[in-house]
């Protein structure tokens, strides 16, 4: 999967990820051994997803084919995995989320600002 179709999925995930931050209740008891597994299953994809963009979004900015610093690739890696968690367990108020949001976003659209350019 080429780097910027990754990018958009990645997109997508964190939009849905923020709609669920935002109509989501909190759960009941945060150890539920059901809720850990449910919330595992879904998240599984995603994290498998962003570990093959960090290294592809890593490798493009060796490559200089993204105006990309390394180490925003890194701590978007990061943010999106603390971001995936927040999402589901709601331990984090909503000013911090969106922080979070904001700065993948950013990079996410720097990227593929970047990548588009490169396609032309």
């Amino acid at each position: 999967m080429k780097l910027s179709e990754q990018t958009e999925k990645l997109n997508h995930h964190l939009e849905t990820l923020r709609e669920r931050f935002e109509k989501s209740e909190a759960p009941s008891d945060r150890k539920d051994r059901s809720f850990f597994n449910m919330v595992k299953a879904e998240t599984a994809p995603i994290y498998d997803l962003l570990e093959s963009w960090e290294r592809d979004a890593s490798a493009a900015v060796k490559e200089r084919k993204a105006s990309v610093h390394p180490n925003q690739v890194q701590s978007t890696r990061e943010n999106m995995e603390l971001l995936l968690m927040h999402s589901y367990y709601l331990d984090v108020r909503r000013k911090r989320y969106m922080e979070l949001y904001t700065s993948i976003r950013y990079v996410f659209d720097l990227l593929l600002a970047t990548l588009e350019e490169e396609d032309k």
